[in-house]
């Protein structure tokens, strides 16, 4: 979190695992490599748990493996030639070594699942975001020489069964998936056609989840959803759509959801991403304010600062709408740090409207911010209904604009928590310094102190003397 204030234009970088061997080992090597948001690595741990549950071992070096999966992001196209690059890297291995077996997992793998098998032959397997319980039979397939490819999307699949395998994290902080899929068709994104629609998870595995990871040493768990305030579980796999009001009433919402993870152990910190400001309860906030372990941090994208364009991009809210939202986190939440995503140079956006963005920042002074130049991406609605008619160096003129705020205000909302004693999780060691610890405090901010006695995995109250743009620094009291 601590890149957010700068420009975010790609995915992240490809991240690849290693575990120890597993008792029930096949002699099968698996290289893992992940791209793009939480949930993509969220999705990777069970990818992980399925396959190391039939014996394979992980390797960080793609040259020695058997079987080779990356798991693809298509939020933007700078993500996806990102992702090509890399097939043609292992293209280079499967010349070397026959029998090895390429597969593309996640968000690409159902939007080009023609041009990667056919067109490109750059893979062996396609997989949805939908079938990784299918992998065992496919990499059987492609074995076999056969092309293999399940992109089916499901209205029931959660994993909610598996129990992740927990890959190249710190062994303090792990994700939950609560929902998957997303049903708000934003006019923009690709994640209803790549995800499918929206189902949320039992919440009794999510608190059982919760609970083993707090006996494992997890100090921190975030739980992921597309739209997390959406959450609601009825029982049965029952939609929303069809409940009577009575099943509504007797539903888990996502304020209820919190309270049973925050419940699990005081120790245990809550998180959660990512928030929809249309669906963003009081009840949410009021839950956060009467749990300490319930992180004070709320993303909530606002996209742009101006109501025609937000309508434009079927967000579901006006500008009126996400600054009262913004009012009643204050009230209810007066010390919560949070963030947003904004895109400059959508569909016919004017300069006026461009301003209004730069001004809703303003009110609200955000502690980070995701900021990005409008991609058009393939069978979105904005695709096929509007013209991206907005010359690229005006969205880069419009987006440094919007960075360069979001600068001035991030080290506004840092330089406030100076003087401030902050309870610290701490996560590791600083990657400037060996004798440095380094942490976040509840409102997500990085926290660096003298390591002094304390490890990984402490709780410890720091009191911040001096800041940088974006991280704080201090000594443990």
């Amino acid at each position: 979190m601590d890149t957010v204030n700068k420009v975010i234009d790609e995915s992240k970088q490809g991240e690849a695992y290693q575990l120890e061997t597993t008792s029930t080992e096949n002699g099968k090597k698996l290289f893992l490599e992940s791209y793009g948001c939480q949930m993509n690595f969220s999705d990777s741990e069970i990818v992980a748990s399925i396959l190391l549950d039939k014996g394979f071992t992980t390797t960080q070096n793609y040259e020695e493996a058997d079987v080779i999966f990356v798991n693809t992001c298509a939020i933007r196209e700078n993500a996806e030639q990102k992702v090509r690059n890399r097939l043609n890297d292992f293209k280079r291995v499967k010349q070397k070594n026959p029998k090895a077996v390429v597969g593309v997992l996640g968000c690409m793998a159902e939007r080009l699942k023609a041009q990667f098998l056919e067109q490109e032959k750059l893979v062996d397997i396609v997989v949805g975001p939908d079938a990784y319980r299918d992998l065992p039979n496919l990499i059987e397939e492609a074995e076999d020489g056969r092309k293999a490819i399940n992109v089916i999307l499901s209205k029931e699949e959660t994993y909610a069964d598996l129990t992740p395998v927990r890959l190249g994290g710190n062994g303090v902080t792990a994700f939950i998936s609560i929902t998957r899929g997303c049903d708000n068709m934003c006019s923009f994104c690709v994640v209803p056609f790549t995800r499918g629609r929206e189902r949320s998870r039992d919440p009794e595995t999510i608190v059982k989840e919760a609970r083993e990871l707090f006996e494992q040493g997890y100090r921190e768990v975030t739980l992921l959803g597309q739209n997390v305030d959406s959450y609601l579980w009825c029982g049965g796999g029952l939609k929303k759509e069809i409940l009577t009001e009575e099943q509504k009433a007797n539903a888990v919402t996502f304020a209820q959801l919190l309270e049973k993870v925050a419940l699990v152990n005081p120790d245990l910190r809550v998180r959660f991403s990512t928030s929809h400001p249309k669906d963003m309860t009081d009840e949410v906030l009021y839950t956060m304010a009467k749990y300490e372990n319930i992180c004070n941090y709320i993303h909530l994208p606002v996209q742009s600062g101006n109501s025609r364009v937000l309508d434009l991009m079927n967000r579901g809210y006006s500008r009126e709408w996400y600054l009262d939202r913004m009012a009643a986190i204050r009230r209810i939440i007066p010390d919560c740090g949070i963030s947003t995503d904004v895109i400059t140079g959508f569909c016919t956006e004017t300069e006026e409207e461009h301003q209004e963005t730069l001004s809703l920042m303003e009110l609200v002074q955000y502690d980070f911010a995701y900021m990005f130049m409008y991609s058009e991406r393939p069978k979105t609605l904005a695709e096929r209904k509007y013209k991206d008619d907005i010359p690229e160096e005006i969205k880069k003129r419009r987006l440094t604009e919007v960075v360069d705020l979001q600068q001035k205000h991030s080290a506004i909302r840092t330089k406030a928590a100076v003087g401030k004693v902050h309870r610290v999780l701490v996560e590791g060691t600083s990657k400037k310094s060996e004798d440095m610890l380094m942490g976040r405090n509840s409102q997500n901010t990085v926290v660096v102190f003298p390591k002094e006695q304390f490890k990984k995995g402490d709780y410890v109250n720091v009191l911040v003397n001096s800041c940088t743009s974006t991280t704080l620094i201090g000594k443990a009291i």
